[in-house]
């Protein structure tokens, strides 16, 4: 699929039937994966186990938890770096985000809520930490179609031990006046894989190899983008890309989304089935949340490609 046909990503349905390991759907569904993944480094999924009822929660929750007062917002923080509350930024006025690390736990979405809410609110904590589930479901399923593809999915269950999430909860207010409408600036994905979710407002713009950009269609209540990070581009060795992306607003509607980002708490390596004479190594075996750190050093900040400039041969 070329960038002059198709203005959008490749979309794939996903639904119960495909969904059986070993079956032929599901072996197809693994091929389109893969050949999304290396073309464009995303794609978007239609996945039909996602109650519309959960979307609605959770957009009305967004908006109660962006409601609340700055200094509240701002109590949200972690050791890690780019896990807490982004905003206030005075270049970037319209993107506000907070973070909920290991958000498929009970307890991690519990401290935040109850770091939001000190009087609690139950509603909050139960439909975001079942959205986290269900997204961290479809990570994972996307994850394994991308093993198999690959033929190494005996990696596979080693790897999913040691991930743990993080949610982003994001909010892109509409610019007014003669603001500027680039609410988030092109970067790409530290993480593994990434899943996005958003309300109906369009913004986010990724880049192709070929030097287009897509401005990417997802505004079905069923509809996910799944973005390959900076981490699996270098598992697969460079096969998979990982596409620069940025979010631009237009229009008079505030957008709302989520990301949930797959972090690895082990060492991240290209599994020797991928690498050949026609695909030498491209990077040393590297710790995933060192990324993170180095990203945040001048060095890593300034790099054309932080991931090469930390583990690359």
């Amino acid at each position: 699929m070329g960038s002059e046909s198709s203005p959008n990503l490749p979309i794939l349905h996903f639904s119960d039937e495909d969904l059986k390991p070993g079956t032929d759907s599901w072996l197809l569904a693994c091929k389109n994966v893969r050949q999304a993944l290396e073309e464009y480094g995303c794609f978007i999924v239609e996945y039909d186990n996602f109650p519309l009822e959960l979307h609605n929660q959770v957009f009305s929750l967004l908006e109660e938890l962006f409601d609340l007062p700055t200094e509240t917002k701002m109590k949200n923080r972690y050791e890690k770096p780019l896990n807490g509350y982004i905003g206030q930024i005075p270049k970037l006025p319209l993107h506000e985000s907070m973070g909920i690390d290991n958000a498929t736990t009970l307890d991690a979405t519990q401290f935040f809520t109850n770091l939001m809410w000190p009087r609690g609110n139950d509603r909050f904590c139960e439909y975001i930490f079942k959205y986290a589930k269900v997204a961290a479901e479809l990570d994972q399923m996307v994850t394994r179609m991308i093993f198999e593809s690959y033929g190494v999915k005996k990696y596979y269950d080693a790897y999913i031990d040691t991930t743990t999430y993080l949610l982003r909860l994001l909010k892109n207010r509409a610019a007014r006046g003669n603001e500027p409408n680039l609410a988030f600036v092109s970067h790409t994905d530290k993480s593994f894989t990434t899943i996005l979710h958003q309300n109906q407002i369009n913004a986010l713009e990724v880049d192709t190899r070929d030097g287009n950009r897509i401005n990417v269609d997802f505004s079905s209540p069923s509809s996910f983008v799944v973005i390959a990070g900076d981490a699996l581009m270098a598992w697969s060795n460079d096969r998979v890309l990982s596409p620069s992306h940025q979010v631009v607003m237009s229009g008079k509607t505030d957008r709302y989304s989520m990301g949930l980002f797959a972090f690895n708490n082990g060492t991240i390596q290209v599994p020797e089935e991928l690498v050949a004479e026609e695909h030498p190594l491209k990077y040393k075996a590297f710790e995933h949340l060192g990324l993170l750190r180095f990203y945040r050093t001048d060095e890593g900040y300034k790099s054309k490609c932080p991931i090469k400039a930390y583990c690359g041969v």
